[in-house]
């Protein structure tokens, strides 16, 4: 079966927040639909390990905010490649409170605000059912996976349900060699001609050059 297929589906970007034990937590998600439209039902994929699904199970309430392509990518680093668990991924962007919910700091195409009614096993991910309670009008044009692969070389976290082990490309011995680092945090890599600078930082989680390694 010629899985390559599945990667033709098309996603969106969006950063989930939600409130637990007080504290602001939440993550990427790319998985997220519309499915009713009057009262409208949403529905988003969660891994079960993830630490802000913990945070909608017990609060119900959470908010999408959709990220865009100008949006701080540095954003998508955060909350994309670190636990909630152990990290305050709102500290270097701030937050505000809509409908009861951590909105991160920043341009964004739109803002949702839901409340979760249905949790849906679906083997290594949940499928939460919620419905929609608010909106808030954002600009910009909203980022697409697509876009965040080909345009800001990111990658998917592995809770991600669309994440894939890379495949390992024959080298084109034809063209100038370059050196390749990729980040330990986010999976960004960088191609330069020598060594990476002291002062190098990821434009995609802003970790420093102590986490990037040299690849083949």
């Amino acid at each position: 079966m010629d899985l390559t297929v599945l990667y033709k589906l098309t996603y969106g970007m969006y950063v989930l927040g939600a409130f637990k034990d007080g504290r602001p937590v939440g993550c990427i998600v790319n998985t997220c639909f519309q499915v009713t439209s009057e009262n409208p039902l949403l529905t988003v994929s969660l891994n079960k390990n993830n630490y802000t699904l913990d945070a909608i199970k017990e609060f119900k309430r959470f908010s999408l905010s959709i990220v865009a392509e100008d949006t701080d990518t540095g954003i998508i680093g955060k909350f994309g490649f670190s636990s909630s668990r152990d990290n305050d991924k709102y500290h270097d962007f701030g937050y505000e409170v809509l409908g009861r919910t951590p909105c991160v700091k920043g341009s964004f195409a739109g803002r949702l605000i839901l409340e979760a009614e249905q949790f849906i096993d679906c083997d290594t991910h949940v499928l939460v059912v919620a419905r929609l309670k608010d909106t808030v009008r954002g600009t910009g044009t909203p980022m697409t996976y697509s876009y965040y692969h080909s345009t800001v070389k990111g990658k998917a976290p592995k809770n991600a349900p669309t994440y894939r082990k890379e495949e390992t490309k024959v080298a084109d011995t034809t063209a100038k060699t370059l050196n390749r680092y990729e980040c330990d945090i986010c999976g960004y890599v960088a191609e330069v001609d020598g060594e990476l600078p002291d002062d190098y930082e990821c434009p995609l989680c802003c970790a420093d050059k102590s986490h990037f390694f040299r690849i083949e």
